[in-house]
């Protein structure tokens, strides 16, 4: 499954922030700016750290009890800049993601040699291609026993598939929305309108797109 901006305008439920935890998170402070690393991508010093063999990536993040997902991005991408910026530097954000996912940051062009799940080594170029990522930011979701995806290339094996920039508010949704396993039984924009009635019905602001 797959969305994008364009089918998301017609959803109900928009931004909004709920109160952060007091747990403390290494997240940027709001409109810092974020670190870039050597290969010119915006780096968060929680990204899972990988020898790029999937295989090995998604059997740790189940073997953990976590899933495992991997943020698409490119040198130069605004919206990777934004997505850093702005919704990585929400501790309540960072805090859900690195308690239920392991995240792996690839370069859409990248060149280091990355094992897909099927075995077939290649580049992050060629593996994007493969996937069919033609876009960043762009989040890939696998699923929580990694028995579905061993075998299989990982565009076979996927969750769901978050594509572009979202605000706060749906970028940390998606997260929920596939590690509450909803993604096998409805869609996400009833997913996001049930997330939005029950805020409203404790008192909370859910603005508007």
């Amino acid at each position: 499954m797959t969305i994008t901006r364009r089918n998301m305008f017609a959803l109900a439920a928009g931004a909004g922030l709920v109160a952060a935890s007091g747990t403390r998170i290494d997240a940027l402070a709001a409109g810092a700016e974020p670190e870039v690393g050597d290969d010119g991508l915006y780096k968060q010093p929680w990204f899972h750290q990988s020898f790029l063999d999937l295989r090995d990536d998604i059997t740790e993040a189940s073997d953990a009890g976590k899933q495992f997902a991997i943020l698409f991005e490119q040198r130069g991408c605004p919206y990777c800049k934004e997505t850093h910026k702005v919704n990585l530097a929400h501790p309540e954000t960072v805090k859900y993601i690195t308690e239920n996912f392991n995240l792996l940051q690839l370069d859409l062009w990248g060149p280091r040699r990355v094992t897909d799940f099927d075995g077939e080594e290649m580049g992050e170029r060629e593996l994007a291609q493969r996937w069919r990522v033609n876009f960043t930011p762009t989040l890939v979701f696998f699923p929580r026993d990694a028995k579905e995806v061993l075998g299989k290339p990982g565009r076979e094996g996927e969750a769901w598939r978050l594509v572009g920039y979202w605000k706060p508010f749906h970028f940390l949704s998606t997260f929920e929305f596939v590690r509450s396993g909803e993604y096998k039984t409805t869609n996400f924009q009833r997913f996001l309108q049930a997330k939005a009635e029950r805020l409203r019905a404790q008192g909370k602001k859910v603005e508007l797109w």
